[in-house]
């Protein structure tokens, strides 16, 4: 359940940037500042679920590791983010560390 725990904050740790991006290029800003802040939160009170069962630097680079790869996803599929393989290569590494933490778990 703590695995599950740490996966849904990382969903909701892409949420944050993503807003603050949209905040950045909507008429809507107040909204989308709202929605990150709802984003952030929810997110935090996940990682503190799933700190109680995963050891804190593994919850850690495991959720940072899944928001940076998703939102780089997201800035290249939906805000045209430069796109190069040294880049693609980088956060393939981010998710090999990924899986190699919770293979090592």
């Amino acid at each position: 359940m703590y695995w599950l725990y740490l996966f849904i904050a990382a969903i909701f740790e892409v949420g944050w940037p993503l807003g603050l991006k949209m905040a950045q290029t909507s008429n809507a800003k107040i909204l989308w500042i709202l929605f990150a802040i709802v984003a952030m939160t929810l997110s935090g009170i996940f990682l503190y679920l799933a700190q109680k069962g995963i050891p804190i630097g593994t919850a850690y680079a495991v959720w940072t590791g899944i928001g940076a790869s998703c939102t780089f996803l997201i800035g290249i599929i939906f805000f045209h983010d430069a796109m190069s393989l040294i880049r693609f290569l980088g956060v393939f590494f981010i998710i090999l560390g990924v899986i190699l933490l919770k293979i090592a778990h």
